[in-house]
């Protein structure tokens, strides 16, 4: 496998996000102007938030970027950096904060107190939330002015949590429409103040039917309707099918951030059977996070120092190169005891994307991804004994593997294309913006 060439260059400079905007009645086809919100930009593991935006530019849709925070990571994806040198960041406290919130005062006095006022009432159950209000709320005010100055005609946020709730502020100061996906642990943990946001958007995405059910037994039907089901995806052109890997040695690839959430101890545990079973196997463990150290003294201690290797967060196209290399992916997701868990993985659409055999866990959205035995192997959150089961297995059945990857490259992308997916939610953000421009 290898990315394709010809395709690459066009993701890697990234398409114009920046033309006019225009005025008043909308046609279907105009080049909306959308900006997209998030916790923070460039984010190393939401290539789902980057690759979107680009797919939406190409379709047409003029975008800009506003993200509550700056991430400052040691590596970025090369797409994502021009759009980082175009992004709005925007201080916790400066000048133009304290003018955009004497702006509202003045100009909209009556949104701005009551909108302020409903933010403390409605987050208030959760301290997290509330927490996270009061600290932003003056900068989604700055974020408001300058989506007006700008020509903004809808706001599309990404997760549930407190970019949703940034969107929602913009809408109620200016009026412009907003929408916002919900992932995993932004609805799964607290669903504070959900319903209002639901209630407040033009719509709203889900990335599994998993998580529509989910919002249908908590907040009720009427919000789960608001909800429409987006898979996230990847782009089946820009991946070719990977050739079989050489080594003789079996190589357990793992791509997640180093998080109680993505079940890393499990794998450990499960090539502690492996190797007490005597299979000859490396496992490579990408990503970083708060859990490094646990983990390491968790490999030390299990004897794998030589079989379990950690190699940090890595940049897409290195990612790939692992693929390339690996008989295997396994995300071995788990709930944790706040509630934790995944949507549905983007690193698994990748992996099978490039003929990968995959085994995850039976969780969440993860099913509506991997048919079990026919794209993929499933096993029970946090089962080692049933995850080494299936390894051992994949390593002994070489044709196995290769017919799931067959499948797994076939079920993405008939399923999970990144430029379906965003073709839908360009129809959306038109329809949504068109009907706003014929109301004002």
């Amino acid at each position: 496998m290898r990315v394709a060439e010809q395709a690459r260059p066009a993701r890697a400079t990234a398409p114009d996000m920046s033309s006019d905007s225009r005025n008043g009645t909308l046609d279907p086809q105009d080049g909306v102007r959308v900006a997209y919100v998030m916790s923070r930009f460039p984010k190393l593991t939401e290539t789902f938030v980057l690759y979107e935006m680009l797919a939406l530019a190409e379709l047409g849709l003029k975008v800009e970027v506003f993200p509550l925070l700056r991430e400052r990571e040691t590596a970025v994806h090369a797409e994502a950096r021009a759009l980082v040198e175009r992004a709005h960041y925007t201080p916790f406290l400066s000048l133009a904060i304290l003018a955009a919130q004497l702006h509202f005062l003045v100009q909209r006095p009556r949104a701005y107190l009551s909108t302020l006022f409903q933010v403390i009432a409605r987050t208030l159950p959760s301290p997290n939330f509330l927490a996270g209000a009061l600290v932003f709320f003056p900068k989604c005010v700055l974020i408001a002015r300058e989506m007006q100055r700008r020509g903004v005609q809808h706001v599309h946020a990404h997760f549930a949590n407190h970019p949703a709730l940034a969107a929602l502020i913009v809408h109620r100061l200016t009026g412009i429409p907003f929408s916002f996906t919900a992932h995993g642990s932004d609805l799964h943990v607290d669903q504070t103040a959900l319903g209002w946001k639901l209630a407040g958007s033009a719509f709203a995405v889900s990335v599994s039917e998993y998580n529509r059910e989910f919002v249908r037994e908590r907040v009720g039907a009427p919000a789960a309707d608001k909800l429409m089901v987006i898979h996230c995806g990847v782009d089946l052109a820009q991946i070719e099918q990977a050739t079989p890997a050489e080594s003789a040695t079996f190589e357990i690839l793992c791509v997640a951030a180093l998080r109680g959430v993505k079940g890393h101890r499990h794998l450990i545990d499960a090539c502690a059977r492996l190797h007490a079973a005597g299979v000859p196997f490396r496992c490579h463990l990408v990503g970083g996070g708060p859990l490094e150290r646990e983990l390491r003294t968790h490999i030390e201690r299990a004897g794998l120092g030589g079989q379990v290797l950690m190699h940090g967060p890595l940049p897409r196209e290195a990612v790939l190169e692992r693929m390339r290399a690996a008989h295997v992916l396994v995300q071995p997701s788990i709930i944790d005891s706040a509630g934790r868990r995944e949507g549905i993985p983007v690193t698994l659409m990748e992996a099978m994307a490039t003929g990968l055999a995959v085994v995850a866990s039976r969780l969440s959205g993860i099913p509506e991804l991997i048919e079990d035995g026919r794209s993929g192997l499933l096993v029970e959150p946090g089962d080692a004994r049933a995850l080494a089961d299936a390894l051992a297995r994949l390593r002994a059945e070489p044709e196995l593997r290769a017919g799931l990857g067959r499948e797994a490259r076939a079920r993405v992308g008939a399923e999970f294309d990144l430029r379906a997916g965003a073709g839908r939610l360009a129809g959306a953000i038109r329809s949504a913006a068109a009907k706003s421009a014929l109301r004002s």
